[in-house]
């Protein structure tokens, strides 16, 4: 079970900005957190593209959707979360989404997803790798 990193080009590359900043904000930045950004982890492992992301009180079935498209994951959803007690009530809601441009030779046909623990895992199997550059013969007419 070999693990690899893997080197991506986000299509929107400003929620990768705010990964610089970990996952605690300092308290007086707080108000500046992009709420639409979910954090990911990816590798490649046992031939598989493997997504995670923490997505903690969500309802997969209702609340996310998968899609590939042109060779991008997109994973688009809605948080909806209240809490209340005696004393007090507090809710979290908001869209977010991230969109991953999938590695050479992904099969979007062999896609997998599962949630546990709070954990979407998105997977998808790498097929041969075909090279970037593909030479033309020129034919000779007469």
């Amino acid at each position: 079970m070999t693990k690899q990193t893997v080197q991506r080009m986000e299509t929107a590359r400003t929620p990768a900005i705010w990964d610089w900043f970990g996952s605690t904000w300092p308290t007086p930045l707080r108000m500046f957190e992009p709420q639409g950004v979910t954090r990911l982890e990816e590798f490649v492992q046992d031939g598989r593209y493997v997504l995670r992301t923490e997505l903690p009180g969500i309802d997969p079935d209702r609340d996310v959707e998968i899609t590939i498209s042109e060779g991008v994951l997109n994973i688009h959803g809605e948080r909806r979360e209240e809490h209340r007690d005696r004393q007090r009530s507090e809710f979290v809601y908001g869209s977010f989404s991230r969109s991953v441009t999938l590695p050479k030779g992904a099969d979007p046909d062999d896609t997998r997803a599962t949630y546990r623990d709070g954990i979407l895992e998105v997977s998808v199997k790498l097929g041969e790798q075909k090279p970037d550059t593909h030479k033309v013969q020129v034919e000779h007419r007469t």
